[in-house]
């Protein structure tokens, strides 16, 4: 029996301006959602599958893809 793995999900090409601006906000929030969400986009656009993600940030898999999603559709972290 095969069991079927969900295809890999990552953020689209983050732009210089976008990346400064993720890395401040690693660096300055005081806002632990903002600040993950911002970990999240920002260990996806360095080639970081969904699962390394959840291990480091002990959130679900779910989570991960919504936060990748929501970036990729609006370019901002929600």
């Amino acid at each position: 029996m095969t069991v079927a793995r969900r295809p890999g999900v990552f953020v689209r090409s983050v732009s210089v301006e976008e990346g400064r601006r993720l890395q401040r906000i690693g660096r300055t929030s005081k806002d632990p959602v903002r600040l993950r969400r911002a970990i999240v986009v920002l260990m996806s656009a360095q080639g970081q599958p969904v699962r390394n993600i959840t291990s480091l940030l002990q959130v679900s898999e779910d989570y991960v893809r919504d936060v990748i999603h929501a970036f990729n559709g609006r370019g901002s972290m929600r």
